[in-house]
């Protein structure tokens, strides 16, 4: 009840009012992008492809069309998304951990961000011109993705014309998304890129919806019990990953203040350092998963009929033990990866060693460092564990399922998905709780407040 009370005060308050409408308009417009068909090509054809993709239940098909928003389905302009200046992003914040001119430009306050951002959407275009061409080349020769499509003419007039008219459909309708998710950030509710992936991905839910009622009550292919089952089970994996998004583990600091101009102390401040148990995300699975999914289907694309390679092709395959186990180990390795990349524990301690403030028990300088150090390793492994249950949470219904669950299903369970559409829907509930709380109003909790990702 109080959640409900919480919108109806949203919309009570003509600024965030106008943000919500604003959002919601822009958002709009981006699904518009995504419905846009690229030119030259066949769409009977392209149909018939599509339709045999889904219909084999294509898991790194099934991940596309889920953060495509549906564009891959149709080959839209918009199939490159926001994706290409998310991975732009996501190359400058690791370059500027390793490259001492970008990472003075990170220390330079907003002139210094303005330059990397600026950097970014250089990057950005490279980025789409690239995959762009790519897309083109695939869309031409269609037997490059499977050897049984080499006879299929998706493009009835292939060439250099074709490739240009793609390249710059792409490359614009992706710069315009990214300048829909800046308007957002910048005159609507949170962060306009994250919620252009979660809209994209939630748009996909018809389809699961869709699926499951087929399988439970049309086909009838499991029982309905199963079907209570799977929503209790959701429940649960939903309350699971909310806990995971939101923990943190305090760090109590103690801060000396100081009179104006005489620098003696006179008071002491406590405080604490917030350090998320999920520090990552879900940059381990963005980073894991397309990576072990394309590695599969190159084996599986080169292998002959039989053979050793194919049986290593067929033991790679989504639901096996062997895909499982890798994909555990590359999701612990990026986790860890990311926060020593991320996470300066040195830089930390010294910027508490000159705001005069220090950890309880434990010396400033080196020995700070040291102690943050430990215990971000130790969270890290707890998060890395949690993330490492929802992300194969997706693959072990499928696999014990029976007939198997349908990736378009099975995908809302763990994985990237839902930690992206929870992540997300916490921080701009929080923003918008934020704007209630100062006008006076109720927040959407009865008791407490909303956490995001980065609250304490």
């Amino acid at each position: 009840m109080s959640m409900m009370k919480g919108f109806s005060n949203a919309f009570r308050i003509p600024e965030l009012r106008k943000k919500i409408l604003v959002t919601l308009g822009l958002v709009f417009v981006c699904r518009l992008v995504a419905q846009i068909p690229t030119p030259g090509v066949d769409w009977t054809e392209l149909g018939k492809i599509i339709d045999n993709l889904r219909s084999g239940d294509s898991t790194l098909f099934g991940w596309f069309e889920t953060f495509t928003g549906g564009a891959l389905g149709q080959c839209s302009i918009g199939f490159l998304s926001i994706w290409p200046y998310i991975s732009a992003q996501i190359v400058i914040q690791l370059l500027s951990s390793i490259i001492p001119s970008l990472e003075k430009m990170k220390k330079e306050g907003e002139n210094g961000r303005q330059q990397l951002a600026q950097i970014t959407r250089y990057l950005t275009i490279c980025l789409c011109v690239v995959q762009a061409w790519g897309i083109a080349t695939i869309l031409s020769r269609p037997g490059m993705i499977d050897p049984s499509l080499a006879n299929n003419v998706l493009v009835p007039h292939p060439g250099l014309g074709f490739h240009l008219m793609t390249v710059i459909g792409m490359t614009t309708a992706s710069l315009f998304v990214m300048w829909l998710a800046d308007q957002i950030t910048t005159f609507g509710i949170g962060n306009g890129a994250s919620l252009i992936i979660m809209i994209n991905i939630t748009s996909r839910l018809p389809d699961a919806i869709q699926a499951a009622y087929n399988r439970y009550f049309v086909a009838k292919t499991a029982p309905i019990s199963g079907l209570f089952i799977l929503i209790l089970f959701f429940l649960l994996v939903v309350m699971g990953t909310v806990m995971l998004t939101q923990g943190v583990r305090k760090v109590a600091i103690h801060s000396t203040r100081r009179s104006v101009g005489g620098g003696n102390t006179y008071g002491m401040q406590q405080t604490f350092m917030p350090l998320r148990v999920n520090y990552t995300g879900v940059m381990p699975i963005i980073f894991a998963q397309p990576l072990i999914q394309i590695a599969a289907a190159a084996v599986k694309y080169v292998a002959a009929p039989t053979g050793r390679l194919h049986d290593f092709a067929m033991m790679l395959s989504e639901t096996t033990w062997l895909h499982i186990s890798i994909y555990s180990v590359l999701i612990v390795f990026f986790t860890f990866f990311w926060v020593a990349t991320q996470f300066n524990a040195v830089d930390i301690s010294e910027n508490l060693k000159k705001d005069g403030s220090y950890v309880p028990g434990i010396r400033p300088g080196r020995a700070t460092a040291e102690y943050l150090d430990d215990v971000m390793t130790k969270i890290t492994l707890i998060g890395a564990c949690g993330l490492l249950a929802i992300a194969l949470i997706p693959m072990l219904i499928m696999s014990w399922t029976k007939p198997p669950l349908a990736w378009s299903i099975a995908s809302f369970f763990g994985g990237t998905s839902l930690l992206i559409i929870v992540g997300v829907a916490l921080d701009t509930l929080r923003i918008m709780e934020s704007h209630l709380l100062v006008r006076k109003y109720e927040g959407f909790l009865s008791h407490g407040s909303l956490r995001g990702r980065g609250g304490v």
